[in-house]
């Protein structure tokens, strides 16, 4: 799990293929699932209501409009790539989701749950025929749905920018007679070659999800006994840790090392989750597919680690004073 790129490359070797058709699937079956669990037990009369409320908040807006801004900004910067702009812009934009969605998920969970337990308005909730865990679980549903309702608006102006991109550096560079915007021609026409690359940027959208979720879940936990400011530096300082687990990895088998550094190396990277297999920036610099497997098992990774912090979440807030 650790040695990202040579579990990436063997999956790479064993099934080239990216199954998209398995991806739209799986939106669709995890909005199902949200929506019957919104509806269907206690946990999401929560969910609904801290979903509201973090669509809601002005940072939804900020992060969704500073994306926006951030991708189309980047459809005429250019990268001097030698003709790969398309695959730095993809990189950059996934990177741009990335980011705004880790802020606005620490920030909703740091006031959804933080603040309302210091601001003893849990104790309104928690009077009525809900217990701690259901408060807890509703929370973090409620949140993550915000959350990804925000990479997947992001995520289809990504796809039409660089739908477009493609279209313009094909003119540019004199490989294409096609109308970028195609107006002129049967609906729905699509270049494949446009199509195909916009088409790239669906696994990588289904990454940060998964490494949304997981922050996410480390967030709320963390925020049912420490405040705000605590919560977000703490998150971030496992982001950047997480992020450089192969490293610290690969230190511990250095003969030179000392035995205190790679205790503390191996601590770290068995504890602290290992965000960086959710990254696929290697993947799309080389133009490497990335394979179901390869989504499967970060699939139940983000499912092993999100269901423990949960459970560290219920353990913490289980007997914290509200009074």
């Amino acid at each position: 799990m650790t040695h990202l790129p040579v579990t990436l490359g063997q999956f790479v070797a064993r099934n080239p293929q990216t199954p998209f058709g398995l991806i739209l699937i799986g939106f669709v079956v995890a909005a199902i699932g949200f929506v019957v669990a919104n509806f269907a037990t206690r946990s999401g009369t929560i969910a609904r209501a801290t979903f509201k409320e973090a669509i809601r908040q002005p940072v939804f807006s900020m992060m969704v409009g500073l994306a926006l801004l951030v991708i189309g900004a980047n459809m005429y910067i250019p990268f001097f790539t030698m003709g790969n702009d398309t695959r730095v812009f993809i990189d950059c934009g996934l990177q741009t989701i990335l980011i705004c969605a880790l802020l606005l998920g620490v920030w909703t969970a740091s006031l959804s749950v933080a603040d309302e337990i210091e601001g003893k308005t849990a104790m309104t909730l928690l009077s009525k025929p809900i217990n701690r865990r259901q408060f807890i679980l509703g929370k973090y549903s409620g949140i993550v749905q915000a959350v990804l309702v925000m990479i997947a608006i992001t995520g289809t102006i990504l796809f039409i920018a660089t739908y477009l991109k493609v279209g313009y550096d094909q003119r540019e560079a004199g490989t294409s007679q096609d109308p970028i915007l195609d107006f002129d021609l049967p609906f729905p026409y699509l270049v494949p070659s446009r199509w195909i690359s916009a088409l790239q940027i669906l696994p990588g959208v289904v990454l940060i999800a998964f490494e949304v979720s997981v922050l996410t879940a480390v967030s709320v936990a963390i925020s049912t006994r420490l405040p705000m400011l605590v919560n977000m530096v703490s998150c971030f300082a496992i982001f950047v840790v997480g992020h450089l687990t192969p490293v610290l990895v690969q230190s511990t088998f250095q003969g030179d090392s000392l035995v205190f550094v790679r205790f503390i190396a191996q601590l770290l990277a068995t504890v602290l989750p290992s965000v960086d297999m959710f990254n696929m920036s290697t993947a799309i610099s080389t133009g490497a597919p990335i394979p179901g497997d390869y989504l499967g098992y970060s699939l139940l990774y983000c499912l092993a680690y999100c269901t423990a912090a949960v459970l560290l979440a219920f353990i913490l807030f289980e007997d914290r004073d509200l009074a």
